[in-house]
Order: C-alpha cells, then structure tokens, then sequence
C-alpha cells in the first residue's frame, strides 16, 4: 500500500528518527491536494504515505492495515470527514486513532464539529509546512506514549497473570502435600506446626505379592500399575473426607478425624478400608493381575504436625500408629484387620469377626477382629 518516494526527494529530516517510520494515511478527494500534502510530508521525513481518495475509501484501508495518524478532508463523496469519524468512533480497533482534520478556510465550524467529533487537531488548506510539521509530530508523539502505555499496561497483566498462575501452582503443590488446613496455617506465618488429637483412627494398607511381581515386571509397568491403585485409592480418600498421610514402597497410610476432629473418624476409615478392598478387586479384574492387600486399623491419640524444611512432609506419631503398622502386619491378605479399640467405635454397624488374641511384634498378644462389612441398612 505504501507509494514510493520520488528519486529527487530531499534528504529527510526524520530519515533516522522513528517518525519516518510511522504509517500516515492521507484522505483527499482532491488529487492536486493529496498531491501537495504528501510531497510536504515526504519532505519532512515520512517513508510510509498511504493515500485515500475519498472517506469510504479512507475507511477500507484503515482496516485493512494499521495507522499511525489520518489526515483528513472534510467535505467528500461517499462519507464526510464527520461521517469517517463517527465510523471510526464504532469501530474498536479504529477508535482512538489519531485524526488531523484538512479544512477549507471556509469550513471552520465544520472543523470545529470534527474536533468535538474526536480530532486531536486541524489544519486549513493549503497547510504551512512548519504548522504541519507541529501538528503531525505533536500527533504521532502521543499517540506513541500512548503506545507505550497500553504495552506496559499489557506486561504488567501479563506479569500480574503469571505471578498468579504461579500462586495458584504453589497452592495446589501444597495442597498436594499437606492437608488444606495445615497449608492454610503455614501460609498465614507459622512457623512450628504440631497438634495432639485424643482420639483418631488410622489404617495402614499393604500390597502382598507386589515385590515379587516387581522382579518380572519392567519398571515402567510396575510403575503404571502402582500408580493406577494409588489413583484409585486416592479417590476413595477425597470422597470419604478422610486425610492421606503419606505411601511407602506399596503400603499405603490413612487417618480420619484430623487435622480437624471428626466423631465418626473410625466409620469413614473403615468404609475406605471396605472401598479400597473393593477397588483392587475390579482393579485386578482389568489387569488380569492378583494382587490383594493387608489393611490394618487401630484407634487411639497422635501427634500430628509438619516437619521438614526443604520438602515438607505432614506426619502421624504415637503408639497408635505403631498398632495400627502391627494391625497390617499382622493380618491376612485381602482382609481388614481391626484393634479391639476400632472394633468397639464400629460395633452395630459394621460386620465384625473375632479373630481372638493374636500375637503382634512389641505388642504381645492382642485381642483382634476382622471387618467383613456394613450391617444390613446401617
């Protein structure tokens, strides 16, 4: 679209500033005019004079490619100068463009009109060189700060987005570590974070068979398999409000009832326990595998809190979570095998199997119970 320069112009006076690089667009139905104006500001320096020969034509090529600043006739065919401007006023990406109205000196109170109409300025026909040299530059300067403003507007959203895409990668990295509450505390400024809770209930589940499947299986299939149980388990967790503390190898550990307390903390986790035993089972199905675990239950006060600085880690300590480790231990592959202290928070409304006195490491002989299931409309 850009006309190319005479081979006899005049050196420039703006050939190396960045106003001989602005896209001035030139609309006169008067050739002889449009004629005199471009010879005057190729003078001044512009490279890039794009010519309109009537306020239709003007409009067509404003959306056709960007504009630095129009100079504009006001009494054409087609549309008026005031026409052009009221089209312009409509149209987002024209809107804001800067327009120099071109006016007879008989077209004053039109020119007047134009201004109000959202011209930045006027010049009378035919122009004085150094007036337009005043007005254009005077034109293309504000509007390059305003450039210049809109661009640093957009990078600082830009940064603004970033710094909260990144918050919000941080919250959920924490979330997926710690326990929402915990996160919580440790975002408002604690520093030490450790609570007793009286009374929780915490399980342990381990795969059996796992390690030996893991010396003919590869490691990205073991892998794979590991982590579509875990998923699954994971689920369970989120759906039954329980809190996942952590996996080790194959086992798997669970607690109800904190950070924040819950009466039917031993309910919740024997119903996950009841889920997972069900979960593997379609698991196995689809894989065509065997695998069966060992869960584990026992009731009782921890101490909960985070330790670690580099890598954070929400942890369980106390008696009750060495029984409940024996609990597993001690159990049989593919059942849930309970404490008596987790048996009696479930009596009436599970399905409970006295296993007698089993003898468990560091405990001695303790009286245990399997879970078979809910009770009938329970």
């Amino acid at each position: 679209m850009t006309d190319d320069l005479p081979t006899d112009a005049a050196e420039p006076a703006l050939a190396d500033n960045w106003l001989s690089k602005a896209q001035v667009l030139l609309v006169d139905d008067s050739r002889m005019m449009r004629a005199v104006l471009k010879k005057a500001l190729v003078e001044l320096g512009f490279r890039n004079v794009v010519e309109a020969v009537d306020g239709g034509d003007a409009v067509a090529k404003m959306q056709a490619a960007p504009f630095d600043l129009v100079l504009l006739d006001m009494e054409m065919p087609v549309m008026t100068g005031l026409e052009v401007l009221a089209t312009m006023n409509v149209t987002p990406t024209l809107k804001g463009l800067p327009v120099i109205v071109i006016s007879g000196a008989d077209q004053i109170d039109m020119a007047v009109q134009c201004i109000e109409a959202g011209a930045e300025d006027y010049l009378t026909k035919p122009p004085n060189l150094t007036l337009l040299r005043a007005r254009v530059t005077t034109s293309l300067e504000k509007k390059r700060l305003r450039d210049l403003e809109q661009l640093r507007l957009l990078q600082l959203q830009a940064e603004k987005e970033l710094v909260e895409r990144e918050r919000e990668k941080s919250e959920r990295l924490l979330l997926n570590i710690l326990p929402s509450a915990i996160a919580g505390r440790l975002k408002g400024g604690e520093k030490s974070i450790a609570n007793g809770h009286e009374i929780v209930s915490v399980m342990f589940a381990d795969l059996c068979g796992f390690t030996a499947l893991s010396r003919k299986t590869t490691p990205a299939d073991l892998v794979s398999m590991l982590n579509g149980i875990f998923t699954a388990f994971d689920h369970i967790v989120e759906e039954h409000g329980v809190e996942k503390i952590k996996t080790i190898g194959d086992c798997y550990m669970l607690v109800g009832g904190l950070p924040l307390h819950r009466d039917d903390h031993a309910t919740v986790v024997a119903d996950c326990a009841l889920a997972m035993i069900d979960a593997l089972a379609a698991l196995n199905r689809e894989s065509g595998t065997e695998l069966q675990m060992r869960v584990g239950i026992h009731t009782g006060p921890v101490v909960a809190g985070v330790i670690g600085k580099i890598k954070f880690t929400y942890d369980l300590w106390g008696d009750t979570v060495n029984v409940a480790s024996r609990m597993e231990s001690s159990g049989q592959p593919g059942r849930i095998h309970l404490s008596e202290q987790t048996a009696e928070q479930l009596r009436g409304r599970f399905v409970l199997e006295d296993r007698g006195f089993v003898e468990c490491k560091g405990l001695g002989a303790v009286k245990t119970f399997f879970l078979n299931g809910r009770v009938s409309g329970a």
